[in-house]
């Protein structure tokens, strides 16, 4: 699992680098500064979790249980939350309106928060000297 878990961590890191670019540069012309700081909020929540799961699949203080439902709540949250944002930043240039979708992105950050909540609680009950 450990290995899933980095290999993910490292794909949505390179991703959240893309579409940070993208957002900058390509998006600039064809959206609203507005738009571009919710976009801007979907990479830096997307990199913040893979920085997370970098930690999640690197230590030894946390069950395999507890890490295998972190790593699903993550996915779910970056998938809900970043990729409902980057829909909603760019609505204007689509012919789907993410308006209609817009409900699902505080599910995907109740995702983010539930599996934080997850760690706290498994880093409590952990009986380790570190």
């Amino acid at each position: 699992m450990n290995k899933k878990i980095l290999i993910t961590a490292s794909i949505l890191g390179i991703i959240s680098i893309i579409l940070g670019a993208f957002g900058a540069h390509a998006l600039k012309a064809l959206i609203s500064t507005d738009m571009q700081q919710t976009f801007e909020t979907g990479v830096r929540y997307q990199m913040y979790h893979a920085l997370f799961l970098l930690f999640v699949g690197t230590t030894s203080l946390i069950s395999e249980k507890a890490k295998k439902i972190i790593y699903y709540l993550v996915i779910s949250g970056v998938v809900l939350f970043s990729g409902s944002i980057y829909g909603l930043a760019t609505n204007n240039l689509t012919s789907f309106d993410f308006k209609s979708i817009g409900f699902i992105t505080p599910i995907g950050g109740l995702c983010f928060i539930i599996s934080w909540g997850i760690l706290f609680l498994n880093l409590i009950k952990t009986k380790s000297n570190y």
